[in-house]
C-alpha cells in the first residue's frame, strides 16, 4: 500500500475510534471505483472458465460439477445404453446428469426447492438457453425452448422447480424421453 493510503486509513481509524463524525471521502474515490470496476470485470471474465460445462461434455465433468456446486454425489444408476449420475445440492435440489455409453452428457434434469446453477449445468449451451428464454415463455411458470441442438423444458414456482435439458442429436438410440425426469 502506498504511504498516502496508509496515512489516510490511519486518520479515518482515529476519527472513528474517537467517535467523531467522519467526513465523506471524495479524494481517491475515482481510484476506488476503477479498482471495483476492474474486479467486477475480472470476475465476469473468469466466470465462464470457472463454470465447467456439463451438457455436451465428457462424463468427467460430473465430478467437477459436484465440486463446483458444493454438492454431494448421491448415486449412479446404470441403464442399457446410458448412466444417470445424481447430485444432491446443499439447497435440497437434485440434479441428474445423463451420460451415453460414449461418455458424453446428453441431458440434465433437476427438481427441488431451488433452481440449480444453470450456467454450470448447461455449460456452453447456457447462452442459447438465455436467448431462447427471452422468447419462449409459455406463461409465468413454464418455459419451453425447442431448438435443433437444444431442448429445455422448465416449470415451477417458489420452492418447487422442475426441469430438463437435452441435446436431441446426442440422444442414445432407443432412448425414451419419459426416462428423463
Amino acid at each position: 500500500m502506498s504511504d498516502r493510503l496508509v496515512k489516510l486509513l490511519n486518520q479515518l481509524w482515529l476519527r472513528a475510534s474517537n467517535k467523531q463524525r467522519m467526513p465523506m471521502l471524495i479524494s481517491r474515490s475515482h481510484e476506488l471505483k476503477a479498482g471495483a470496476l476492474c474486479s467486477v470485470m475480472l470476475i465476469a471474465a473468469l466466470s465462464p472458465g470457472l463454470a465447467l460445462a456439463t451438457l455436451g461434455e465428457p462424463e468427467a465433468s460430473v465430478q467437477s460439477d459436484v465440486a463446483q456446486l458444493q454438492a454431494s454425489f448421491k448415486a449412479t444408476t446404470p441403464h442399457t445404453n446410458f448412466r444417470v449420475h445424481e447430485i444432491q445440492m446443499p439447497s435440497g435440489t437434485a440434479l441428474r446428469e445423463y451420460v451415453s455409453l460414449d461418455g458424453n452428457v446428453f441431458a440434465v434434469a433437476w427438481n427441488g426447492p431451488y433452481m440449480p446453477n444453470l450456467r454450470q449445468a448447461l455449460g456452453r449451451y447456457f447462452d442459447s438457453y438465455v436467448a431462447g428464454a427471452k422468447l419462449n415463455h409459455l406463461d409465468h411458470n413454464h418455459l419451453q425452448i425447442l431448438q435443433p441442438d437444444l431442448v429445455v423444458q422448465a416449470r415451477g414456482h417458489m420452492r418447487s422447480f422442475y426441469g430438463r435439458a437435452y441435446l436431441p442429436l446426442a440422444l442414445p438410440g432407443g432412448f425414451n424421453l419419459g426416462e428423463l425426469q
